[in-house]
């Protein structure tokens, strides 16, 4: 029984809390019309007597209560006839006029889609309504096969679904009112031809606006009912509806009006009501062939809708709560794959082949801490202890040490690379670049010259007193000349050596470890499984340690690096003096130069930061070397200025940071590339050009570059006009220290795509996952690890599905880390 239309009153008559306002002139002439039809189609007395005792009667005297129950029962009535199939399809009756006779054709039934899960990874031609025109444009935005299709989820949703009365509208909300249309005629509106319309319903009229669409007037015939949803405005002092969504209320199905309407992403060529239109259609006839590979013990449990329910939904949703319990199955299945695929990983590096126990000699470990010049934090002992239970393991250690700037991560690492050591195995410390290299070794002999007698001098230094035989370090780069860099790639050949300090290189070209058992890496997210896959293929499974400065919010964390455990030191040395953080306005510019020429006069040294190159017309910043040549020769003309840009060879940022280092030059003119790992005690003064334009986490590693000895250091923040996001990021970091509480509320203001500033290669696609999910994040992790306890492989029948899905998702993925 075509009943739609019907139902649809009844919906909207439950909506209006039974108030007999769903039909223009009352439910019961509707009624009239609408049963004079259906009774002669019964069929079967029992059906034709509970027929009439539901519809001779009159809505319009019943009281609320009774108007509810006689609802439900109607409702009742029409599921019981159509699942029986005991009443033919009817004409229906317009909902505000009588019937005409026409008979209306029930709607041909849509042929199903190709059978078969391949069909899925077919291209979107297959689609009907999909031209090779429309197939170019879809491609733009990354959809390219049927799945791509299914998967290109709404943006948003507009939520027409609250009807209103005329009477009731509001201006500037999205709203729907059902109304007849009194006349529509072609018009000019703003010198461009469009279409204009007066509609109504019984609590008045209202005028309805169309630009540049004057086909309109032809099919808006007058006496047509007809759906409106958008946003009302005033003109003039009157409400009129701009440019609304509209459909006639014969329409079977909404797609545009009436109902939580979807915003798709677009692109040229491509219109708003086209899309979702096909998507629509599509939808419907296509989403039957997703198999949901979630196993149905686990869906239950957590209260998961079915995935075809899921993928509907989040398209075309009944309400707001569904739409919700759409994302979230579809986000938690997002989530799940990454994070199966990340401790598949994890699991690949510690058990396929062993690791290498060590005895934790604790008089070793005592004696290095006692020989410190300070005593270490409550964080610092904390994550060694968790270092140290993971070093005693036969499977490798696979951690990521989280600090500030001077949280002190390298005391912790060096505590770790003597334990290696003591156990008879070389270790290898890993930066980023030559720089932090030569820094890291400097730091590493520093504190190992505690510990007893330093000898030897320029690249290697052995230090006793902490093992039956001398400790020996050196660092290898590409400054060493080439007789000495074969030398000690010699001696680290042979075992002579016990920490080897370089960059990346050092696991890959030219050097081959004797007994390598424990890898730091500095910076995690510029060292990947590339590297990794080096250390196998030299005959290694080392422990590793990889270490960041950059504040990454735990959800973050577990969702790029969830192949690593989590440690974090939390806490800076006492006597850290916080960084004085200041947001300056463009007439302080002048002030703020004062400032800097009065720190280098008490012998102190300043970092200028500046976000571009070269001048860009598109982005209003200044470029470092325009600003260089302007400071060095207007504002500063008696000071020693240096410049470091992403352009210069890395012997010549190397030649400029010595300078700088070595108290050669006052000012520093750089582009972010400082932003990772150079000390610099001296520099007390961080000026950053453009402030705006930078992440709060960006912010705070340029902070973090200053504050490094003794005296008070300084953040001055140089904003011409900056946005609402902008003022608002300024005014946090402003007034906040901690760098993990900057790091959610930068991921809050900007997304994890922005938050590291370059999209995470490899890493499957989150379409309906935020990094805000914790608790689902949190449990798609739990759940991730129980399979791989229950079932690692993924062999088990009732898994199968699931284990097809994780190698899709996988597979086009490259590794990452």
């Amino acid at each position: 029984m075509d009943s739609g239309p019907l139902r649809k009153i009844l919906d909207l008559e439950r909506q209006r809390d039974y108030t007999d306002s769903a039909v223009f002139g009352g439910l019961d002439r509707f009624l009239r019309n609408w049963s004079d039809q259906a009774v002669a189609s019964a069929v079967g007395p029992r059906l034709l007597k509970r027929f009439r005792q539901l519809f001779n009667t009159s809505y319009a005297v019943m009281t609320r209560e009774q108007r509810r129950q006689w609802v439900n029962d109607v409702l009742d009535f029409l599921d019981n006839v159509e699942s029986k199939d005991s009443v033919t399809r009817l004409p229906v009756a317009s909902p505000s006029a009588p019937p005409s006779g026409k008979k209306v054709s029930p709607k041909a039934k849509k042929p199903p889609a190709p059978a078969g899960g391949h069909v899925l990874d077919s291209p979107i031609t297959v689609v009907r309504g999909i031209s090779t025109s429309l197939t170019g444009k879809f491609g733009k935005m990354g959809v390219k096969t049927v799945r791509d299709l299914l998967y290109f989820f709404p943006h948003r949703h507009l939520d027409y679904s609250q009807l209103k009365f005329i009477s009731q509208l509001a201006e500037g909300e999205e709203q729907t009112i059902v109304a007849n249309v009194w006349q529509a005629h072609e018009s000019m509106l703003g010198g461009r031809r469009g279409t204009e319309a007066i509609v109504g319903d019984e609590t008045g009229n209202i005028r309805v606006v169309w630009f540049n669409q004057p086909y309109l007037a032809r099919k808006l015939a007058t006496n047509t009912r007809i759906m409106l949803s958008g946003r009302v405005s005033l003109f003039k002092g009157r409400h009129v509806f701009q440019s609304p969504e509209w459909e006639t209320v014969e329409s079977q199905d909404f797609v545009h009006t009436a109902r939580m309407v979807p915003v798709y992403p677009l692109t040229q060529g491509l219109r708003p009501r086209q899309v979702r239109k096909l998507m629509k259609e599509f939808v419907d006839r296509w989403v039957g062939q997703v198999t949901d590979f979630l196993p149905p013990e686990l869906r239950n449990r957590l209260d998961l809708l079915e995935l075809t329910t899921a993928i509907s939904q989040a398209h075309y949703p009944e309400d707001e709560a569904t739409k919700d319990k759409a994302r979230i199955r579809l986000a938690f299945d997002e989530l799940f794959l990454l994070q199966l695929g990340v401790i598949s990983k994890k699991r690949d590096w510690q058990e396929s082949r062993p690791g290498s126990p060590f005895d934790i000699k604790r008089p070793v470990v005592a004696e290095f801490i006692k020989s410190l010049p300070f005593t270490l934090t409550a964080a610092q002992d904390r994550v060694l202890t968790e270092i140290l239970a993971d070093l005693e393991e036969s499977r490798p250690m696979c951690r990521l040490l989280q600090g500030e700037v001077g949280s002190g991560k390298t005391v912790v690492a060096t505590a770790a690379l003597v334990i290696a050591a003591a156990n008879g195995y070389q270790g290898a410390f890993m930066a980023p670049t030559e720089i932090l290299a030569e820094q890291h070794f400097v730091t590493v002999c520093e504190l190992l010259s505690g510990v007893g007698q330093e000898e030897g001098e320029g690249y290697l230094k052995s230090y006793s007193g902490l093992s039956s035989r001398p400790l020996r370090v050196a660092l290898l780069i590409g400054d060493i000349n080439q007789a000495r860099k074969r030398e000690l790639q010699q001696q680290i050949q042979e075992g002579d050596i016990d920490i080897a300090i370089g960059t990346h290189a050092l696991v890959q070209k030219g050097v081959e470890f004797h007994r390598l058992g424990l890898a730091v890496v500095d910076e995690q997210h510029r060292f990947g499984v590339e590297q990794r896959s080096a250390l196998r293929e030299k005959g290694f499974n080392p422990h590793m340690l990889v270490m960041t400065a950059t504040p990454i919010p735990r959800t973050l964390a577990l969702t790029l690096y969830g192949d690593l455990d989590l440690s974090v030191i939390d806490e800076l040395p006492p006597g850290r003096q916080a960084v004085k953080t200041k947001w300056l306005k463009p007439q302080q510019r002048e002030s703020a130069y004062v400032f800097v020429r009065r720190q280098v006069a008490e012998g102190r040294q300043t970092f200028v930061i500046c976000p571009l190159i070269e001048e860009s017309e598109a982005v209003v910043a200044q470029a470092a070397v325009v600003e260089y040549e302007r400071l060095s020769q207007e504002v500063f003309p008696d000071l020693k200025l240096g410049l470091l840009h992403g352009r210069l060879s890395a012997g010549d940022k190397d030649g400029v940071m010595e300078r700088f280092r070595s108290g050669e030059l006052d000012i520093l003119v750089s582009t972010p590339v400082i932003e990772v790992g150079i000390d610099v005690p001296n520099a007390t003064v961080m000026l950053v050009e453009s402030a705006d334009r930078f992440g709060l986490s960006q912010l705070h590693q340029f902070r973090g570059r200053v504050g490094r000895g003794q005296a008070q250091s300084y953040c001055m923040l140089l904003a011409e006009n900056p946005s609402e996001v902008g003022r608002e990021r300024l005014d946090i970091i402003e007034n906040v220290q901690d760098g993990f509480q900057l790091a959610e509320e930068d991921l809050k203001l900007r997304g994890p795509g922005e938050f590291f500033g370059t999209r995470q290669s490899g890493l499957p696609d989150l379409r309906m996952a935020k990094l805000s999910d914790v608790a689902l994040l949190e449990m798609a992790r739990s759940e991730a690890i129980n399979f791989f306890q229950i079932d690692p492989g993924l062999k088990k029948p009732e898994h199968h599905l699931l284990a097809q899905e994780m190698a899709r998702v996988w597979a086009g993925a490259a590794e990452w880390s």
